[in-house]
């Protein structure tokens, strides 16, 4: 019964409607009483102070003053026409504003009546005034439960134009609670209660909309943060006991010829100590018999490549075959060329399929993919096809994880061998990210995964020096280009992808390239240019151009941010870098500075810049640690669009956020893994409450059967 309540419809909601609910759903995506409780306002108003007349200036934020209108004139014809009221209190006079709703508003005016207004000041023709103020009748507002803090909502135009500003929500939001708050059960249980002396979920609601002081607020906002972190957390969590106690993966017992020949005879270089330290961690998981589900999170240049062609070794020791799925052609290819340089002494079949590997080369390596003959197979999302047929499959890696869907990790999965019973074995998975994510975004992300780290540079690499230069130093920078060129280094200049106008790229990149041809004319310069329009066939053509060393220069848009591997190019110019992302701009810097000489990346700007865009700016000229570049970037875009869609549902928090909340997302986890290690099943008395929850938020997602 008490669930009913929460999902009743919201049309059923005094004071809504359905044409209301109508546009609550479309605007707000509010279905439900429960769903308008879970609206949350995202700041407080504090309505205990008032001002006067003369205290008031411009660049005061909102401001309550008690006065009385004492005269009103409508002024201008049509569309600017307004109503101006004289408001007045004992120290002075000012203008209220209104330029719309006229007909609605100049009937609630009563001349010399005591009100409160409320807004922010501004000025016009040197006087004070308030636009669109709001208003209200000074005895209804000795009289409203609004005192304290009060609660702001987003809303949009809409909703405001049918009576549902900030307003107008705290208005029905007040209905809303005296349904809901007795309906609501408690989440948690009496340790977690008295360990973190939590409000009452009831009082948390209660006190998130209208909060008495700022005290409880504080603790009704701690309260529903540590909620909305421990269901995820503990749902992660889950998912990775449930990985580790049923799913067989196959055992990598031994290290045999494959794996000791190559670390003995053909790694190009020592291993880094962080390398060595997730290798073992590797290790130690393929010989637990568990499957085994892992994300090696590097830097640029940090060596992850070599470590999943060792673990993809272990597999081959063990009689199985390993696969490596990067998210396109260009990065598969470069993974392709790299891994055969690599193993090019050693006698392991190894290929590459992509959506434009022709017929007559695709049939031969299927046959031998299925027959066991090909060991190793590096691929695009080619590898998801139902052709593509592993004899058996024990590892699979996947590049850069984010680009790839739930559902198409699942189908690699069933590419496991089958098992004398009849059921399937699912591969290793390890997952790779060049992306350094924060560690709360990864707790939340990949919190079903384990997480290795490598966090050093192999020896002799020499960090980017990265320096920031305005359009007026245009001549400086063709100059040091001119010079790094004499040298015999060579250049990439990169325009930025506006995603709204591939038109507007396109100009930009012919305009530049123009411009990069008058500065550096042939023959004495060769110039290579690609760009999304071009046939893959032609990209790969110019691309062979700059790799082999003909053209010096590199004129293109984003697509090169990941599968172009050339030691020696050594300068990244990246124009119009106000527009890029801060991890997108680490990416493009990770072009150079893969060979032993000194590389430079310089970021191109106009004087107009958004504080943001100049921090962006600073950081990447004060770092080059993507870790700390990820944590810059969480800070400054939030967690949504950092990651893409993958599992975006668990990033759809109503009040935390990650990258304001970390210690509560640290004191979730911790609590959620104490809990499932004291009541791995959930089912003891005490946590009922946890488990009925835990149920509702997962229905849907978990495979019951597992824990019930």
């Amino acid at each position: 019964m008490q669930q009913n309540v929460l999902q009743t419809p919201i049309e059923y909601l005094k004071g809504v409607g359905p044409s209301r609910a109508d546009l609550l759903k479309k605007e707000l995506g509010i279905f439900t009483f429960f769903d308008l409780v879970q609206h949350y306002p995202f700041r407080y108003v504090d309505k205990t102070k008032y001002y006067t007349v003369a205290d008031v200036k411009t660049d005061n934020t909102e401001v309550q003053i008690i006065g009385k209108i004492v005269r009103m004139e409508e002024r201008g014809e049509k569309r600017a026409k307004r109503l101006i009221a004289i408001f007045e209190d004992e120290t002075g006079q000012l203008e209220l504003v209104w330029f719309k709703g006229i007909k609605w508003i100049k009937p609630t005016l009563k001349i010399d009546a005591p009100v409160v207004i409320y807004g922010k000041p501004s000025a016009f023709a040197n006087k004070l005034n308030f636009v669109h103020p709001e208003m209200e009748p000074l005895e209804e507002h000795k009289k409203s439960l609004l005192k304290g803090l009060q609660p702001v909502y987003s809303t949009t135009e809409k909703l405001s134009a049918i009576g549902l500003s900030s307003k107008g929500i705290s208005k029905i939001m007040m209905h809303a609670l005296q349904h809901v708050l007795p309906a609501l059960p408690e989440t948690t249980n009496a340790a977690l209660f008295n360990a973190f002396k939590f409000l009452p979920l009831k009082e948390a609601y209660k006190n998130i909309h209208f909060p008495v002081h700022p005290e409880i607020l504080k603790k009704a906002q701690f309260r529903l943060k540590f909620d909305e972190f421990f269901y995820v957390q503990l749902s992660l969590l889950n998912q990775k006991k449930i990985q580790h106690s049923t799913l067989n993966g196959a055992k990598f017992s031994t290290l045999s010829t494959n794996f000791n020949t190559f670390y003995a005879n053909h790694l190009p270089f020592e291993l880094t100590n962080a390398q060595k330290r997730v290798l073992k961690e590797i290790r130690r998981d393929v010989q637990t018999g568990a499957q085994m589900n892992r994300l090696i999170q590097g830097d640029v240049g940090s060596g992850k490549t070599v470590v999943a062609l060792l673990s993809m070794l272990m597999a081959l020791d063990n009689g199985y075959q390993a696969c490596l799925m990067a998210p396109t052609e260009i990065l598969a290819t470069q993974h392709f060329a790299g891994l055969k340089e690599l193993l090019a002494e050693m006698d392991i079949s190894i290929a590459l399929l992509t959506g434009s590997v022709k017929k007559a080369s695709r049939v031969p390596i299927l046959e031998n993919l299925k027959s066991g003959e090909l060991k190793l197979l590096i691929g695009t999302h080619a590898l998801l096809e139902d052709p593509v047929i592993f004899h058996n499959l024990g590892l699979a890696v996947i590049d850069e994880q984010h680009r790839f869907g739930v559902a198409q990790r699942a189908k690699l999965w069933k590419k496991g061998p089958q098992l004398a019973d009849g059921k399937w074995q699912p591969p290793h998975v390890l997952v790779m990210t060049a992306t350094p994510i924060p560690r709360t975004l990864a707790m939340s992300l990949y919190g079903d995964l384990d997480i290795s780290v490598i966090d050093e540079l192999p020896p002799g690499r020499k960090p980017v020096t990265t320096t920031h230069r305005f359009e007026s130093s245009r001549l400086r920078v063709i100059g040091f280009i001119k010079e790094e060129i004499a040298k015999g280094r060579q250049i990439y200049i990169v325009y930025p992808l506006i995603e709204e106008s591939e038109a507007l790229d396109y100009k930009n990149l012919m305009d530049g390239y123009d411009h990069i041809l008058a500065d550096f004319p042939p023959p004495k310069y060769q110039i290579s240019m690609v760009h999304g329009r071009m046939k893959p066939a032609d990209k790969e053509f110019e691309m062979q151009r700059f790799v082999k060393g003909e053209t010096q220069i590199m004129v293109a848009t984003t697509v090169i941010e990941v599968g172009v591997n050339v030691p020696n190019a050594s300068v990244m110019i990246i124009e119009n870098a106000e527009k890029f992302g801060l991890s997108q701009l680490h990416q493009l810097r990770g072009r150079v500075g893969r060979g032993a000489e000194q590389s430079f990346c310089i970021l191109m700007t106009s004087h107009k810049l958004t504080q943001d865009a100049r921090t962006r700016l600073e950081t990447m000229a004060r770092t080059n640690d993507g870790f700390e570049i990820a944590d810059v970037d969480l800070r400054l875009r939030g967690p949504g669009d950092l990651m893409g869609t993958r599992q975006s549902g668990l990033l759809n928090f109503k009040i935390a956020d990650l990258a304001k909340d970390q210690q509560v997302l640290h004191l979730a986890r911790k609590a959620a893994e104490d809990l499932l290690e004291s009541d791995p099943r959930i089912e003891k008395k005490e946590n009922q409450y946890i488990r009925a929850e835990f149920i509702k938020q997962n229905k849907g997602k978990v495979r019951w059967s597992r824990i019930s």
